[in-house]
């Protein structure tokens, strides 16, 4: 009785660690995968940044850009650290949508161009927000940057939201 009943423990034991093994594991592939779309949304929100800081009417909207730039120009130095350590390759890409936002964009003028660019911004940082929580609650490295990286991206909805009131 008492050695099925450690055999039974040991089972326990076994597939306790299997289970937990498979999270790491598969943590890895999301962290990978977090920090390569963080890396392709900071390149994006530079990108953008700067498009603003070049084409926007309002200075604020300026302002605004140059923010964004110089804030995700920080935080994509950041992600890269942590990339390296996951073997993540450094990459230059931006998301689809910023793609699709910066063709629109291209096609505005004036005050149109500012309302689309704030727009957009309130929209993909509430987006972005929703993600860096999520994986702030992982915790290890990644979890730790997207839970650093956290106020900055509330700060600028804030930002994207004041300038669409005002």
């Amino acid at each position: 009785m008492f050695y099925r009943l450690l055999g039974g423990a040991a089972a326990v034991l076994v597939l306790t660690g299997a289970a937990q093994a498979q999270p790491r594991a598969h943590q890895s592939s999301e962290d990978r995968h977090f920090l390569t779309e963080a890396i392709r949304g900071d390149n994006s929100e530079m990108m953008l940044g700067q498009m603003a800081t070049e084409r926007a009417v309002s200075p604020r909207v300026r302002d605004f850009g140059r923010t964004l730039h110089d804030d995700h120009a920080h935080a994509r130095d950041a992600a890269m650290r942590i990339a390296a350590r996951f073997g993540v390759p450094d990459t230059q890409a931006i998301t689809p949508e910023a793609r699709a936002e910066a063709a629109k964009l291209r096609r505005l003028r004036g005050r149109a161009f500012d309302r689309e660019f704030v727009r957009y911004m309130q929209h993909d940082h509430r987006k972005d927000i929703a993600e860096f929580r999520h994986e702030a609650r992982m915790g290890g490295p990644v979890g730790q940057l997207a839970g650093q990286t956290l106020p900055d991206l509330q700060k600028h909805l804030r930002m994207a939201q004041d300038l669409d009131r005002g």
